[in-house]
């Protein structure tokens, strides 16, 4: 995986669209338009599909938390062995939906790193992006949680979000890859999230919830070209 060229990364949560078979299926279509475009398409399922979707397909994988936590009784938990092991090769730290401390967000970080894992920290504000740039991640993704599932974009709704991020984060680390999600629905989305400075985006239901994910997925991916 490449972290200096546009990438798609679709969250899964917990669609029954993107569940069991169907989050195969859907893997399948992502590693599809991946292979046709030449565009870094990497799928974020559930824990349980982990294993057998990164054994399913040839694209990078990327669990959707991480606890900051060793081996031993931290029931309920997720391990970073546990996702290196299932074949990821990255994690979602963040996301609104699964928010941590900064302090567990650092932990994080640093146990991906220990283990080789790709660090995707999500923010919800400019500030809180640039605090998470100085804890360097791989990527940062800023997502402005009241836009999430709403089809509204952030690249229309409210670009300047994006970027006064790209300035902030810029201004810490002139390398860091900056995505950039909430209610990314269509190619044009994705344009201009790129024009706005970013170098790709963090989807879900977009193209989770499409009657044509094939379709949907081409077309983001064309858009970063």
């Amino acid at each position: 995986m490449k972290l200096d060229e546009p990438m798609i990364i679709v969250n899964f949560k917990t669609y029954l669209e993107s569940t069991g078979k169907k989050a195969i299926e859907l893997a399948k279509h992502a590693e599809k338009v991946s292979k046709e475009t030449g565009v870094q398409i990497i799928v974020a399922p559930q824990f349980v599909d982990l294993a057998k979707i990164a054994e399913s397909v040839d694209i990078p994988v990327f669990a959707q938390h991480l606890d900051p936590i060793k081996p031993g009784n931290s029931t309920g938990h997720i391990l970073a062995e546990a996702i290196k092991e299932a074949g990821a090769v990255g994690t979602i730290i963040n996301h609104s939906e699964r928010q941590l401390h900064l302090s567990d967000i650092q932990a994080s970080i640093a146990l991906a790193r220990e283990k080789g894992l790709i660090s995707c920290v999500c923010a919800n504000n400019p500030a809180t992006s640039t605090a998470v740039a100085a804890l360097k991640p791989d990527i940062t993704s800023i997502e402005p949680p009241e836009l999430i599932g709403t089809g509204i974009p952030v690249s229309k709704a409210k670009p300047e979000i994006i970027t006064n991020t790209v300035t902030l984060v810029h201004q810490i680390n002139k390398k860091m890859p900056i995505l950039c999600g909430a209610g990314i629905s269509q190619a044009e989305d994705v344009a201009i999230a790129l024009k706005l400075g970013t170098l790709g985006v963090l989807v879900a239901s977009g193209i989770v919830k499409a009657k044509n994910p094939y379709s949907i997925l081409r077309a983001f991916a064309d858009a970063t070209q």
